[in-house]
């Protein structure tokens, strides 16, 4: 016959047991099983060993924060701006990273630069267009390479917002499952903000992760910033003054009108609100660089 042998633990009070190699005895009595040749049951022996002693094992095979290695930087790459790189470093690859101001705060401006040296490297770019606003003329002055530009314009005949919404998100999706692409960017520049920030959470958490580990750099362009803390870097920017000129009508027999000024440039502010680049915090700073029409003289 077997024998088990419980033992109660003191801290929870349930017993353990378990099954072990059969143990030899110093003077082993044979039972009825082993004089009729038999093969004898394997013994259960009782384990000793406290929830306080499994414990430390556990913890034991736990690496501390403290020895685990660094996380390796993103590569970056750099934005068309001089003074932007100096601020930011660049773009990083396999992260999320937020644009985000006012209407003629420069937004297009940095977004053009972008996929302008992004083009030139060679890469493939992806810009999806939720308000069907992007100008042609403008791309190509812009210096960006037009066969390596995927346009996508989720406007249609659609005047509603949620509907152009879904579309952007979904054709994120696509295009971040897909891969393929040095940098993809989403304009919700015309998207008012209560209805950009209906856009989940959740959503911004799945495209971080999607982009993460690859040599993607997907930029957002918005009002305010709306994906929190999924952003890796975090830039916003506004403008300080507009330079203008008077047209001029000599040519025509019509008197030019007194109010009548063609934009010729804007000097844009950008400031640094978060970077996760590094381990320490970023503090906030403040870059001034000037945006100039396609048309204006020299």
């Amino acid at each position: 016959m077997s024998s088990a042998v419980f033992s109660t633990s003191a801290a929870q009070g349930r017993p353990f047991v378990f099954d072990s190699e059969i143990r030899d005895e110093v003077c082993p009595q044979p039972s009825g099983a082993e004089l009729f040749g038999e093969a004898r049951p394997p013994r259960r022996v009782v384990s000793t060993i406290s929830n306080a002693a499994l414990k430390d094992a556990r913890l034991a095979e736990v690496t501390p924060a403290s020895r685990l290695a660094a996380r390796m930087a993103p590569e970056m790459v750099p934005s068309g701006i001089a003074e932007m790189d100096a601020l930011t470093g660049g773009l990083p690859r396999g992260c999320l990273t937020e644009i985000c101001g006012s209407a003629s705060s420069g937004r297009s401006t940095l977004l053009l630069a972008a996929l302008a040296a992004a083009t030139r490297r060679g890469e493939f770019c992806a810009f999806v267009d939720a308000s069907d606003a992007l100008d042609p003329q403008s791309v190509a002055a812009a210096g960006i390479e037009l066969d390596r530009l995927l346009w996508v314009r989720c406007g249609g005949n659609s005047q509603q917002v949620e509907p152009r919404l879904e579309q952007l998100m979904r054709v994120a999706d696509l295009l971040l499952e897909g891969g393929g692409f040095g940098m993809i960017a989403l304009d919700l520049g015309d998207i008012p903000p209560q209805n950009a920030r209906r856009i989940p959470l959740a959503t911004w958490f799945r495209f971080r992760r999607a982009v993460e580990y690859t040599p993607t750099v997907l930029l957002t362009i918005e009002r305010q910033s709306i994906a929190g803390s999924c952003s890796s870097l975090l830039i916003k920017l506004g403008s300080l003054k507009l330079g203008s000129s008077e047209l001029s009508m000599s040519n025509s027999q019509y008197p030019a009108p007194t109010h009548a000024q063609l934009l010729t440039k804007v000097q844009v502010t950008a400031e640094l609100v978060r970077s996760r680049m590094d381990r320490k915090p970023v503090r906030s700073a403040e870059i001034t660089f000037a945006s100039r029409t396609a048309w204006a003289a020299g």
